[in-house]
């Protein structure tokens, strides 16, 4: 059985995220905070094995956006802090 381990997403405007106990290998946090036509605001976010997965997330929140018809939208990545459970 693999060892779990906590993994921990600090993004540039001080949000923590948590995930874990995991024994899964995710190295990377995404974020899309996406601004409504009503002026309120969505958060969608997910965890990816590799820096070019979570790249490729950007091209389809460009994709929501235009299909959803978001004001504007933000999308960050950032890398994984790994710690034992």
């Amino acid at each position: 059985m693999a060892k779990k381990h906590y993994l921990t997403a600090t993004l540039p405007d001080g949000y923590v995220k948590t995930i874990g106990p995991t024994a899964t290998a995710f190295t990377h946090y995404w974020r899309i905070v996406a601004l409504l036509e009503n002026g309120k605001t969505e958060v969608f976010w997910g965890h990816t094995r590799s820096l070019g997965e979570a790249r490729k997330k950007r091209s389809a929140a460009a994709e929501a956006s235009r299909a959803r018809g978001w004001k504007s939208h933000e999308f960050e990545i950032v890398e994984l802090v790994r710690t034992s459970a």
